[in-house]
């Protein structure tokens, strides 16, 4: 009688501690500020029952490819034009699970402190990856130092420009690289999670930047067979808890914005 209370005990004690166990969730991330927002959470997270594990990427490329391998569960540092077009690009179907934050995309120029005082022929860098290069000659345009064949073509590049009046030279680099030339080029365009990460401030130091209507909104991203599992929408919704929102308000005094 003893030993078959003391297994019926045993029992219950192994499958409380399996009701119990943590998800796992591993997460790809760009240092700022994407990896800064997920390790905010990972307590609230923990105590749900789901352990976050965070990779830190500096690329753009290899946290998707390791999502769509399922070696990842998924990231978190993309636009979804930007997804769209790598989607297309290499075949794969990542989808989208919510929106969290927009960084307003920028200009910086150690050279001249106004856009006015570029140039003809001035050097201006950026990004080589379709969706970010569009975003760049589109903020560009706006500014009125270019003209594009389609102004709202999101995959522009350079060879899609109609009217170049300062006869500006572009130089096509990874956005991981960008932060490395400013002090090379006459105006460098730099995503915000890089400006951040290399002291700038997008706020104060863009010469041009996005508003704040900017659609470029960063997302979490997961595969078709994971983006709905319960630990998924735990992420996603700490992500767009409260907590988030003053967080991003506080630590980036307006050089990234909530989108929820």
């Amino acid at each position: 009688m003893k030993k078959a209370l003391l297994f019926t005990a045993l029992a219950a004690s192994l499958s409380f501690g399996l009701a119990n166990a943590a998800d796992k969730l591993v997460i790809a991330a760009t240092p700022v500020p994407h990896a800064e927002i997920l390790e905010l959470i990972k307590p609230t997270l923990a105590k749900e029952g789901v352990e976050l594990d965070i990779k830190v990427f500096t690329d753009y490329v290899q946290p998707n490819v390791q999502v769509n391998e399922k070696r990842l569960d998924a990231n978190y540092f993309q636009t979804l034009p930007y997804l769209e077009s790598f989607n297309k690009g290499k075949g794969t179907n990542l989808v989208t699970v919510i929106g969290v934050h927009v960084e307003p995309f920028g200009g910086y120029s150690k050279k001249v402190k106004a856009l006015s005082e570029l140039k003809d022929g001035a050097t201006v860098a950026i990004p080589n990856e379709g969706s970010n290069s569009g975003r760049a000659l589109i903020l560009l345009q706006k500014a009125g130092l270019i003209t594009l064949k389609d102004p709202s073509n999101a995959l522009a590049t350079p060879k899609d420009i109609a009217s170049n009046p300062k006869n500006l030279k572009f130089k096509e680099l990874e956005s991981a690289m960008l932060p490395r030339v400013l002090d090379q080029v006459d105006l460098d365009m730099i995503n915000t999670n890089y400006a951040l990460e290399a002291g700038l401030n997008p706020a104060k130091d863009a010469l041009v930047i996005e508003g704040s209507d900017s659609p470029y909104v960063n997302f979490l991203v997961a595969r078709p067979d994971n983006k709905d599992s319960p630990a998924m929408q735990k992420l996603a919704k700490a992500l767009t808890s409260p907590e988030v929102k003053a967080f991003i308000e506080k630590k980036y005094s307006g050089a990234v914005l909530p989108a929820f």
